[in-house]
């Protein structure tokens, strides 16, 4: 079985091993419980847009031609940092959901979203007096949220989770900024169950 992780730095896991991200511990766990799962297939990388991970996608299409067993998206941060258009956002996000959608063997069924934490609490973000991230962090998951709802796919929300870590040093990478694997652990804990419950569903019935 095999898994697709779309996204940018809180995908591929900036400043830990790769081991650790979060689309690796989770395919380890599905192994775990018994899911024959092939190493993810991670098309991230820090400081992608959306528009980014959009012309990346592009030029893998033939390695991409096959369906995924698994496919996940987490992207939108660095369009939030950099100030761009929340239209821009609106609009790319979909396209990606859909890119996602084409190349899930279940469609949304084996498709999921997962929300940008909030990296306010984060000591860089204090540390470079940024303001207002809870709040443009909230509206860019209200739209990934309405995205995804209208195509049925699920989004599991780990924002509240990011949101406990602040004043946690253990929780960040040694950059202050990006999650450590502890942290990471704790957004898998939101929505593992979940995914390997859709997994039993879906895969028993072949």
């Amino acid at each position: 079985m095999n898994y697709l992780a779309l996204g940018d730095s809180y995908t591929i896991g900036e400043a830990v091993h790769t081991e650790k991200n979060w689309p690796n511990v989770l395919v380890k766990q599905l192994q775990q419980d018994g899911f024959a799962m092939q190493k993810p297939k991670i098309i991230a990388v820090t400081g992608w847009r959306t528009d980014e991970l959009i012309d990346s996608i592009k030029t893998q299409e033939k390695e991409l031609a096959k369906k995924y067993d698994l496919v996940s998206l987490l992207i939108g941060v660095n369009n939030q940092y950099q100030k761009k258009d929340i239209s821009q956002y609106q609009k790319e996000f979909e396209e990606l959901l859909k890119i996602g959608l084409a190349k899930s063997k279940y469609g949304a069924e084996s498709m999921f979203v997962v929300s940008i934490p909030d990296y306010g609490v984060s000591d860089f973000a204090k540390n470079k007096n940024l303001e207002n991230v809870a709040e443009e962090v909230a509206q860019y998951n209200q739209i990934a949220a309405e995205i995804a709802q209208k195509y049925q796919v699920s989004f599991y929300n780990i924002t509240p989770v990011s949101k406990t870590t602040e004043g946690d040093t253990s929780m960040f990478a040694e950059d202050e900024l990006h999650p450590s694997a502890k942290q990471y652990q704790l957004w898998l804990d939101v929505f593992y169950d979940e995914v390997k419950a859709r997994m039993e569903r879906l895969y028993s019935a072949e």
